[in-house]
């Protein structure tokens, strides 16, 4: 499963030496504040993705970085929890780099991996509850929100509304290309 483009990003799958990247922006408060927390260097990041890749092997999970079509790296974005049912959808973050509409065309990418190339029926993603752009982003994609609990908002997100929305989604990100 290697990687989708759009009108503005492309995701590719995460390599070892996106070490320096991904442990850079997961150290940032301004970009972290949303995530589970890092700790260690890049090394240990580093071997966090070869075993990872073995994951990826076995379409366990699967990580992206984004990049601008110029090749400038601007995000992460994860699919995990792979099953025959589902996946979880997260890790996501974009960076001061992004280009316009950059959230809507890399989640759209990333879902469209799940949804239209994995065929998987439905994605679980959670939103910590101070996260309200997020949150937003995820009602307006259509998506049904299933729970709440101290620290999180849960919502499933379905292939079908999802697919169903895709012509709507590719309308608006085209004519921002523009």
């Amino acid at each position: 499963m290697e990687g989708v483009s759009g009108p503005s990003l492309k995701l590719r799958l995460v390599e070892p030496d996106d070490a320096g990247y991904i442990q850079d922006l997961r150290m940032q408060p301004r970009y972290n504040r949303h995530l589970s927390p890092v700790t260690g260097d890049v090394e240990d990041q580093r071997n966090w993705i070869l075993r990872y890749k073995q994951a990826e092997q076995r379409r366990e999970q699967l990580y992206y970085v984004i990049e601008r079509h110029d090749g400038c790296r601007c995000g992460l974005v994860r699919l995990y929890d792979i099953t025959p049912m589902a996946f979880t959808w997260g890790s996501w973050i974009l960076d001061e780099n992004k280009p316009p509409k950059a959230a809507l065309e890399s989640a759209m990418l990333s879902f469209y991996i799940g949804f239209g190339l994995l065929a998987l029926p439905m994605a679980l993603v959670d939103v910590r509850i101070e996260n309200e752009r997020a949150a937003s982003l995820y009602r307006g994609f259509g998506m049904e929100e299933t729970g709440v609990d101290e620290e999180n908002i849960y919502f499933h997100n379905h292939r079908d509304v999802f697919l169903g929305r895709l012509p709507e989604y590719v309308k608006l990100l085209e004519a921002n290309s523009r």
